[in-house]
C-alpha cells in the first residue's frame, strides 16, 4: 500500500466518503497498533471508535497528512486515556474456576444443602398459599419491614399481620404432621 499524501487528500476533498476509506486504509493499521501499545483491551474496536469520531471532522482538517495524523492520534489518545479510566473505576472480572479454588472449608449454602434441610423447607413452603408464601419470603427471608411488604403486594399492613400469622400457623401444622406429632 502506498503512503497517504496530501495530492491523495485533495483529489479526494470531492468525496468524503472515498477520503475516509482512503484515510481508513492507509491509517488504521498505525492506529491499531497505537492502542495496542497503550494496552486498550479491545484494540479493533476503539480503532473503530476514532475513526467514527473522526468522520463528521474529516472536511474540516488542515494541514494536509500531518494535520490528519495529528487529529486522529489525538482522538486514538483520547479514546485510550478513556479507556484506562473507565478500566480503573470498574471491577475486574474473572471467571470462576473451581478446580483453582484453594479453600478447604465448605461454605454455607453447601452445608445447608448437604444436610438436607432446603428440600424440607421448600417442600413446607410449597404446601402454603401463594400471598402466604410470597409473605414469609419477603418478611423472612428479605427482611423486609410490614410496610414494605405491605407496599410491594399492594396490601394493607394489617393484611401483611393476618397472612403472615397463617402462614407461620400453616407452618407448624405442617412441621408436625411431618415429624409424625399432633398439630
Amino acid at each position: 500500500m502506498e503512503t497517504l499524501t496530501d495530492e491523495m487528500l485533495a483529489h479526494g476533498r470531492s468525496n468524503p466518503a472515498e477520503v475516509f476509506t482512503l484515510v481508513y486504509q492507509r491509517l488504521s493499521p498505525s492506529v491499531h497498533g497505537y492502542l495496542v501499545a497503550r494496552g486498550v483491551d479491545d484494540p479493533e474496536a476503539v480503532t473503530h471508535d476514532v475513526f467514527l469520531a473522526l468522520y463528521p471532522r474529516l472536511a474540516t482538517v488542515s494541514g494536509g497528512v500531518k494535520g490528519l495524523k495529528r487529529l486522529i492520534f489525538s482522538i486514538a489518545h483520547a479514546r485510550s486515556v478513556d479507556h484506562h479510566r473507565q478500566r480503573a473505576r470498574s471491577p475486574m472480572i474473572t471467571e470462576y474456576l473451581p478446580e483453582l479454588d484453594s479453600r478447604f472449608t465448605a461454605s454455607a449454602e453447601d452445608h445447608a444443602l448437604s444436610t438436607g434441610l432446603d428440600t424440607g423447607a421448600l417442600e413446607l413452603l410449597g404446601h402454603l398459599g401463594d400471598d402466604q408464601r410470597e409473605v414469609l419470603v419477603l418478611r423472612i427471608v428479605a427482611d423486609l419491614s410490614l410496610e414494605q411488604t405491605a407496599t410491594i403486594m399492594d396490601k394493607t399492613p394489617g393484611a401483611i399481620k393476618q397472612l403472615q400469622r397463617r402462614a407461620l400457623g400453616n407452618l407448624k401444622q405442617g412441621l408436625a404432621t411431618k415429624v409424625g406429632g399432633t398439630p
